[in-house]
């Protein structure tokens, strides 16, 4: 992809239903200096880093800011981060980081893939979020509400 072409194109959503891939959200990043290590590649950590940028910007696009939301009394929070590292990334090198999300009783799973702009599969996750509700753990239905446009479902 052209990178004057990308910057014009730095992120994308869509609706579950309207989705041409099962992904309904998609933003750009790029790999900066002290992301990467001895090695010349991003340490792993930073993979969770871009995952979560992906995730917040995918909640600001789908109307929810989480400065609004913790206001209101309602923080969500991580329950588990499973990752598959496939390929690594090297400093410069941009990626297309992507966010299904889909629900198990009272969790939010955000199924993200990163790849390399050639479509290169670098890393995917499977990130388990809960929600607190003035303290409590709750069932999340506000998030519900404000994402269910965007849930995946198993198998489309």
């Amino acid at each position: 992809m052209d990178i004057a072409k990308l910057l014009n194109y730095s992120s994308v959503g869509y609706k579950a239903s309207e989705s041409p891939d099962g992904y309904v959200y998609k933003t750009f990043l790029k790999v900066r200096d002290y992301e990467v290590d001895a090695e010349g590649i991003v340490n792993n950590a930073n993979y969770l880093h871009y995952l979560e940028h992906t995730r917040h910007e995918f909640c600001n696009w789908a109307g929810l800011s989480f400065k609004e939301m913790h206001l209101s009394g309602l923080d969500p929070v991580l329950r588990k981060v499973t990752i598959t590292y496939l390929h690594p990334l090297t400093l410069g090198q941009w990626m297309e980081s992507r966010v299904r999300i889909a629900r198990r009783g009272p969790v939010f799973v955000f199924l993200q893939d990163i790849f390399t702009l050639e479509g290169e599969a670098v890393v995917k996750a499977e990130v388990e979020v809960v929600c607190l509700k003035n303290g409590v753990l709750s069932r999340g239905h506000e998030l519900v509400d404000a994402f269910k446009d965007y849930f995946y479902e198993q198998g489309s």
